[in-house]
C-alpha cells in the first residue's frame, strides 16, 4: 500500500500540516503509525478518511445535534467500524430531510399567519401570564424573545406588560419558527423585512443570510440542509468504498 508524509496528505486534501496533526488528536482519521525517526506515515486508508471527514463537515448544520452526529459518524469510520458509521450516516440523513420537512412547514405556516386571520380577531391587551397560558409559550422564552429585540411590547403606566393582537400574531410567527429550529437571528431579520415590506417572501427572507454576520450566514437553513442531504449521500458512497477497500 503507497505511504505518505504529513506534507503530502495535506497537499492531496488541501489543507495545512497541522489540520491533519489536529484530525488525528481528535480521532477523526486513524492514528497514524511513526517511522524511527518518530515521522508519521499515513496509507491510502487516511486520505480516504480525511476525504469522507471534509465532506461530512462541509455544511455546518447546527440544528437538533445533527452536527455532532456527523462528528461521531466521522470517528466511527475512523476505528475501522464501517457498517456502524453506515447506520450512523444513514440516521443522519433521514434527520435532515426531516428537518428540512419543518423547516419548509414553518415557512408556510407563517406565510399563512401573515396573509391569513386578522390580528383584530385575537384577544387584545393581556398580560405576559395570559399571553404565555394562551399561546403555550413558556415566561422564559418570552422574555427571551423580548430581550433578543423579536417583539417590543408596550407597557401601561404601572409598568405591567401589554401585548396586542398583533403583538400575538408575532409571537405565533416567532413559535412555528423556532419550532422548526430556525434561530433568533434569522427570525428577527424575518421581522424586520416584514416590517418594511408586508409581502416579504418568507421563505426566502429566512434563508437570506445577513451581510457579514457568521452567525447568520450559517443559519440559511433550508440550503444548508438541501446541501447537508447532498453531502451525507456522498459520504455514504465514501462509506460503502472504504468498507470495500479496507475492511
Amino acid at each position: 500500500m503507497k505511504t505518505y508524509t504529513t506534507a503530502q496528505v495535506a497537499k492531496i486534501i488541501g489543507v495545512h500540516p497541522n489540520t491533519v496533526r489536529l484530525y488525528e488528536k481528535l480521532g477523526l482519521i486513524p492514528p497514524a503509525p511513526r517511522q524511527k525517526n518518530r515521522y508519521r506515515v499515513f496509507t491510502d486508508r487516511h486520505i480516504a478518511q480525511f476525504r469522507l471527514a471534509r465532506t461530512a463537515f462541509q455544511v455546518e448544520v447546527l440544528q437538533n445535534g445533527l452536527r455532532q452526529q456527523m462528528v461521531q459518524m466521522v470517528k466511527t469510520a475512523a476505528t475501522g467500524k464501517y457498517d456502524a458509521a453506515i447506520e450512523q450516516c444513514r440516521c443522519y440523513l433521514q434527520m435532515v430531510r426531516q428537518e428540512f420537512v419543518r423547516a419548509q412547514e414553518a415557512a408556510s405556516i407563517v406565510t399563512a399567519l401573515l396573509h391569513g386571520d386578522s390580528p383584530s380577531s385575537y384577544p387584545v391587551l393581556l398580560g405576559r401570564r395570559q399571553v404565555s397560558q394562551q399561546l403555550h409559550i413558556s415566561m422564559d422564552a418570552l422574555r427571551n424573545w423580548e430581550m433578543n429585540g423579536l417583539l417590543t411590547v408596550k407597557r401601561r403606566q404601572n409598568g405591567y406588560r401589554v401585548y396586542t393582537s398583533e403583538d400575538l400574531r408575532t409571537l405565533r410567527v416567532i413559535r412555528a419558527l423556532r419550532g422548526a429550529n430556525y434561530s433568533l437571528e434569522a427570525i428577527l431579520q424575518l421581522l424586520q423585512q416584514l416590517s418594511v415590506d408586508p409581502q416579504t417572501d418568507v421563505p426566502a427572507a429566512l434563508d437570506l443570510p445577513a451581510q457579514g454576520d457568521i452567525v447568520s450566514a450559517c443559519d440559511h437553513l433550508l440550503d444548508s440542509l438541501s446541501q447537508a442531504e447532498i453531502n451525507a449521500q456522498t459520504s455514504l458512497q465514501l462509506l460503502y468504498e472504504m468498507r470495500r477497500r479496507f475492511s
